[in-house]
């Protein structure tokens, strides 16, 4: 059961719901979690909390089936920044693009070191090796298995 916001909090402001405010505009770019899996959530949670990006971050869910069906396999697999209906990019990719619309210098910096050529590298093997053992990781609940790629 989800908590009630402070007498002086919206709802969209509540912790643990932040990342659901609306941004308004169709265009602006929406990070694409799954929303089932409680290690997705939490992640999601702690880097809104902290770095505060202004991208708008929704379980993947939540958006209508024609944004999503095309690139349902993908979703089960990894984060996903839309742009419309456009994928932009995903996996650590995403990640950096979402912390790299954070106020914050320190965290457009870390941001951008994660686009850096060898550390990308690493951050996209470190990303698939999270996201196929995230049954594992702390938070997790029975919805974070990951389907089998057949």
């Amino acid at each position: 059961m989800a908590s009630e916001p402070a007498p002086n909090e919206s709802r969209a402001d509540a912790p643990g719901r932040r990342h659901h405010r609306p941004t308004g505009g169709r265009d602006l770019p929406v990070l694409a979690f799954d929303g089932d899996c409680g290690f997705c959530q939490r992640t999601i949670d702690t880097l809104t909390a902290r770095a505060r990006p202004r991208m708008r971050a929704v379980p993947w869910q939540s958006l209508p089936d024609a944004v999503t069906g095309p690139h349902v396999e993908r979703l089960d697999h990894e984060v996903l920044v839309f742009r419309g209906a456009t994928v932009v990019c995903g996996g650590a990719d995403a990640i950096a693009a979402y912390v790299r619309s954070a106020p914050a210098r320190r965290h457009r910096a870390a941001a951008a070191l994660l686009t850096l050529p060898g550390v990308r590298f690493c951050a996209r093997r470190v990303y698939a090796w999270v996201s196929a053992n995230r049954l594992r990781m702390p938070g997790s609940t029975a919805a974070c298995a990951v389907p089998r790629r057949g």
